[in-house]
């Protein structure tokens, strides 16, 4: 079964219901034989059977199914009775399809079932004719009669085992009280003399038609068995109480890790990781395929490709990503328009891409992966692309934005403007497209699900846009902060890292930037939004500590300003109430571990109030912070981080190698051979010691380990140190090229001799293979806790 097309998987599941409702309907109909619905209803059945089995080239299926369903049509429309001898004949062909099924299960083939006895005996039911000796001898334990009773029990002693000698006698018990007609029926062959011939063929054949019994145990489950469908409205109250046991597990974990008793930790811990796994297995029954609405859209592209005179060619990747079915209905529409809008505004027609250069067949490509906790889904075509130029030109036509504000635009703002209501470039309206409606219901209708939507493009090369969503809507992991004495939760799918900067560094890191606060992260100037600000609120925070969530929306990155980080966990998401929604900063809301209501913080909404077009000291902000970028890049690599790694000595490590600064905890270092490892974000994270590394050998083990984590293409390691000392501006260093193993050089900090670390030789002594391994990794560093 596993080499079975889905295809046909499906059709064996809904085949065994059908035949399982099939039999019941037969006998049904053999006591209401005027029932014209019921035997309808038997009729569509096999007529679906035969359909689908021609389709997928099962010959002897279709061939016997035929059959059946010829002789079901006459006896729909009148010119058939139905008799107890043609009902004995079509739960024969039911038995045979069962039959045949079970052959296509095991291999996918038809097998060696033999169809032509039973073929033989409806057409001789539908001609209204006594059937061939052998088909007698096949039908005998289901259409009875007087004479030929002794060769069906010899018959039904030699091939059958004592657990249907009961299933015999009840078919004895009904001859003998069977209407007349019936036992008349087949009296004309009672002495045929090839008989003995024909019975052992008949004995042949008939275990073929039933199930063999005790067989059932010792295969596999049928695929009839493996599947069970289930209504989707007791999915979702399944969910919904996954939800509520989650909130409940939180709340008793946080009662538990305040307590001492070893017991009740204990059941708390096997608590949550049965919790955890419940949850898993409910979430993965609401996972389907993207193909299910995917397998639509190549109709879509060709009818709409020969609508607009286009030849398309549609490419998929990724069909078998999964995603929740409630998200999956939500954006079937928003993708549907994302691929009608490529055909007919994107890629151009066969004469313009001939004259371009370009093959005359445009490609729409589809791709769709899980990455980072979200579903990314990408539209890309090959076209005109879209020229920001004339689509700025277009919105301050239609009265969008105003010139000024144009010029002070990013070419990505710019394209952001096409999910503006009313915005479109098309010269005409035509029944496709043009009126300036759909690309702002797409934007609206992805960030309604918590995604985002992001649009890159290069005129003449093509279109890409690139949605990303939540995996679920239900149950997500979220950072949980304060601000002024309230909680919020932020999803952790926005959060890239955190930043925490004490009094005097946050004095000097943070700048002014046309007016807008900016801070430069690794280089780079982050646009930072005060979220006390945001709520009109006053900070309680008052020593001058700054704590920075870093976020990432719409392709931006930017620094949201808290109060403090309290915890991560995962929430189970509430809808708000209208007033709230008005606001347009939350997206929902969820219960605390203890007991507390905390709002969940609209990214897309905050990311817009710190980089909306409107704000021209954001735009010059932004022109600012590439031109520092520029003259501060080199004075940037130039800084350093100072550690102490024991015997009096210490190291300047280059600060644009440290990705985050974290405690490990001595007890949970492990070993894999000769080299020491750490359990960490689901991760082994290979760990070399400096002092050991360089030969210092300083103090004995500590409890806690500080620890400085270098990561580059999903891939860490951790250089451990003895102690964090400062961070200095190593320009103006005295250096020298004395150096020794695992050493570049030193230079003089603070009146002491410091050596350089050779961070590279640091990071192969952790992990021989890091270089190599990164080589081939997909791009983006993981995100992490950098804390000075």
């Amino acid at each position: 079964m596993d080499g079975l097309d889905d295809i046909v998987g499906e059709f064996l599941v809904e085949s065994h219901e059908n035949l399982d409702q099939l039999d019941r309907d037969l006998v049904a109909l053999e006591q209401e034989p005027n029932s014209r619905e019921r035997m309808s209803s038997i009729f569509r059945t096999i007529h679906t059977i035969k359909g689908t089995s021609g389709f997928l080239a099962f010959n002897r299926l279709e061939e016997v199914t035929h059959v059946g369903e010829n002789m079901l049509s006459k006896m729909r429309d009148g010119v058939l009775e139905l008799t107890p001898f043609r009902t004995d004949v079509l739960l024969r062909m039911v038995d045979c399809v069962r039959s045949l099924l079970a052959a296509i299960e095991a291999d996918g083939t038809e097998g060696s079932v033999d169809v032509s006895e039973v073929v033989a005996a409806i057409s001789a039911a539908l001609e209204d004719r006594a059937p061939a000796a052998s088909s007698v001898a096949t039908l005998a334990p289901a259409a009875p009669v007087a004479p030929a009773a002794p060769a069906v029990e010899e018959l039904h002693d030699e091939d059958n085992d004592d657990e249907h000698d009961e299933d015999h006698d009840d078919h004895e018990d009904d001859a003998a009280h069977a209407p007349g007609p019936v036992a008349a029926a087949p009296a004309a062959p009672p002495a045929v003399p090839t008989e003995p011939a024909a019975q052992p063929a008949a004995a042949a054949a008939a275990p073929k038609l039933e199930p063999e019994p005790g067989t059932g145990p010792q295969k596999g489950r049928g695929i009839a068995d493996s599947t069970i469908r289930v209504d989707v409205d007791l999915l979702d109250a399944l969910m919904q109480l996954v939800g509520e046991l989650v909130l409940t597990r939180n709340q008793i974990v946080q009662y538990a890790s305040q307590e001492t008793g070893t017991d009740l930790v204990r059941a708390s811990q096997r608590l949550n990781l049965i919790a955890s796994e419940l949850q898993e297995g409910v979430m993965r029954t609401r996972m389907q395929p993207i193909d299910h609405i995917w397998s639509k859209l190549p109709r879509v592209v060709r009818d709409l490709g020969q609508q607009v005179g286009k030849s398309v060619r549609l490419e998929m990747e990724g069909k078998e990503t999964e995603l929740d079915k409630t998200l999956l209905e939500a954006v079937k529409d928003p993708l549907t328009h994302l691929v009608r809008n490529s055909v007919d505004h994107g890629i151009e027609k066969a004469e313009v891409r001939l004259a371009a250069g370009k093959p005359s067949d445009g490609v729409l490509s589809l791709r769709a992966r899980h990455e980072s906790g979200q579903v990314v889904v990408e539209i890309s075509d090959d076209g005109a692309g879209m020229d920001p130029a004339r689509i700025g030109a277009k919105a301050v036509e239609r009265g969008l934005i105003t010139a000024e504000q144009m010029a002070r635009m990013s070419t990505q703002d710019i394209l952001q403007l096409t999910f503006l209501p009313g915005f479109s470039t098309a010269a005409a309206v035509t029944n496709v497209s043009g009126r300036g409606v759909g690309m702002d219901v797409v934007k609206t209708n992805i960030e309604a699900i918590g995604g985002t939507i992001e649009v890159e493009s290069v005129v003449g090369k093509g279109t890409s846009t690139r949605l990303r969503i939540p995996l679920t809507l239900a149950i997500m992991p979220a950072l949980t902060i304060e601000c002024a004495g309230e909680r919020y939760a932020i999803p952790q799918v926005s959060l890239q890292e955190l930043v925490a900067l004490d009094a005097e560094k946050a004095a000097a890191a943070v700048e002014e930037v046309g007016g807008a606060p900016v801070y430069r992260l690794r280089g780079e100037l982050l646009p930072l939004v005060q979220l006390a600000d945001v709520f009109g609120l006053t900070s309680d925070r008052h020593d001058g500590h700054l704590v920075i969530a870093v976020l990432r929306s719409e392709g931006r990155r930017f620094g949201l300003v808290v109060d403090r980080v309290i915890n991560t966990e995962e929430i189970v998401v509430k809808a708000v109430g209208g007033q709230l929604k008005a606001v347009g900063l939350y997206s929902g809301a969820t219960i605390l571990g203890d007991g507390a209501v905390a709002l969940i913080l609209d990214v897309q909404a905050l990311s817009r109030r710190a980089m909306r077009p409107e704000a021209a000291e954001r735009q010059e902000a932004r022109a600012a912070a590439a031109a520092a970028s520029l003259n501060a890049s080199v004075a940037e690599r130039q800084r350093m981080l100072l550690a102490a790694i024991g015997g009096g000595r210490q190291v300047a490590i280059p600060l644009d190698t440290v990705t985050r600064l974290e405690q490990v905890k001595s007890a949970t270092v492990e070993r894999i051979g000769s080299r020491e490892v750490v359990q960490y974000r689901g991760a082994i994270l290979p760990i070399v010691r400096l002092d050991r590394h360089l030969g210092a050998y300083g103090e004995s083990e500590r409890e806690v380990l500080e620890v400085v984590v270098y990561a580059d293409h999903g891939r860490s390691v951790a250089i451990v140190v003895e102690e964090i000392l400062d961070i200095v501006d190593g320009e103006a260093a005295v250096h020298s090229d004395i150096d020794d193993m695992g050493l570049l050089g030193a230079a003089v900090f603070g009146d002491k001799v410091t050596e350089l670390l050779d961070v590279r030789a640091a990071i192969l002594a952790a992990d021989p293979m890091f270089f190599t391994a990164i080589h081939d990794a997909s791009l983006g560093v993981p995100s992490g806790l950098l804390e000075v």
